[in-house]
């Protein structure tokens, strides 16, 4: 499951930082598993083997990912996502379905409730914009590629 930080895109959000916030939520720490900052870099928060803290009820099944972003300089949502970011994202979610087969991808706004039973949860009906972009299509394909494998 994709998320980003909620921060501004001309502000720096380290990995300490974003521990330390979520301890102060009550944490024992970061809930995310993996943690990618502006550069590319990716940082492992939590191993694998413990459950993650980043969306009630799904986190028994899920791996958290966070990128560093999601909010243009105004505060308002939007996929801030720098070109390495989007590299190291994508290796990452590469790596994670060999491992994990039969996974797929999501955002975090993707596991609202679709309240008016359509069948898609739609921009109207999510409870946060959370990763700021259409993690689903974005990575569909590449889960289609390695289901088929």
């Amino acid at each position: 499951m994709i998320h980003c930080s909620a921060t501004r895109e001309n502000t720096d959000y380290s990995p300490e930082q974003l521990e330390s916030d979520h301890k102060a939520r009550g944490f024992l720490r970061a809930g995310y598993n993996f943690y990618i900052r502006k550069s590319g870099e990716v940082v492992n928060l939590r191993p694998l083997e413990q459950i993650p803290a980043h969306a009630r009820g799904h986190n028994k099944h899920s791996i958290g990912i966070c990128y560093e972003g999601g909010l243009d300089i105004t505060g308002q949502s939007r996929d801030t996502r720098t070109q390495a970011q989007k590299t190291s994202l994508l290796r990452l979610i590469r790596h994670l379905l060999i491992c994990f087969p039969g996974s797929w991808v999501c955002g975090h706004r993707d596991l609202s409730e679709d309240l008016n039973g359509d069948g898609t949860i739609s921009p109207d009906e999510w409870i946060k914009q959370c990763p700021s972009f259409n993690a689903i299509s974005e990575y569909k394909e590449l889960v289609y590629e390695l289901r088929k494998k």
